[in-house]
């Protein structure tokens, strides 16, 4: 069974991390609070199978498409701090916006999903095959470009 963290035990840890305790931090119910912070300190912050600026600049998209401001400006402030330059920031917000424009349309199409995934799937085969016959030279130069 985890061990319950208090909440200023918890404020103890953000401030000891960010220097300050943030107010909206403040503002949670104490009930949720040792949950957030835990997935926030032990996945969020923490280095895992993804760099900090990958999941920051995965962060920037969602909060693109959420159009969340906070969000936006922790993530691309973040995605900074972990050594994303302005054009990874630009590349991931428009790789959002791109995601989105495709979801849009196929969702108001209400295109049929199982014939979606077969043609994708379809397409991934196609390009492993094509990417099997390339002289393994010429891949690594295509890749370098």
């Amino acid at each position: 069974m985890a061990t319950l963290i208090t909440t200023s035990e918890v404020h103890r840890e953000v401030e000891k991390t960010f220097g300050r305790v943030p107010e909206w931090f403040k503002e949670m119910p104490d009930s949720a609070l040792g949950g957030f912070w835990a997935l926030f300190r032990d996945f969020y912050l923490a280095e895992t199978k993804i760099p900090n600026k990958y999941k920051e600049l995965t962060g920037l998209g969602v909060s693109g498409a959420t159009r969340c401001r906070y969000c936006a400006l922790f993530h691309t402030e973040s995605a900074r701090l972990h050594g994303a330059t302005d054009e990874e920031i630009a590349e991931a917000s428009m790789m959002a916006g791109v995601t989105m424009l495709g979801s849009t349309f196929l969702n108001a199409q209400q295109t049929e999903y199982e014939a979606f995934r077969k043609e994708t799937l379809d397409i991934v085969a196609y390009v492993k095959t094509e990417q099997g016959k390339k002289p393994r030279a010429a891949a690594a130069v295509a890749a370098s470009a």
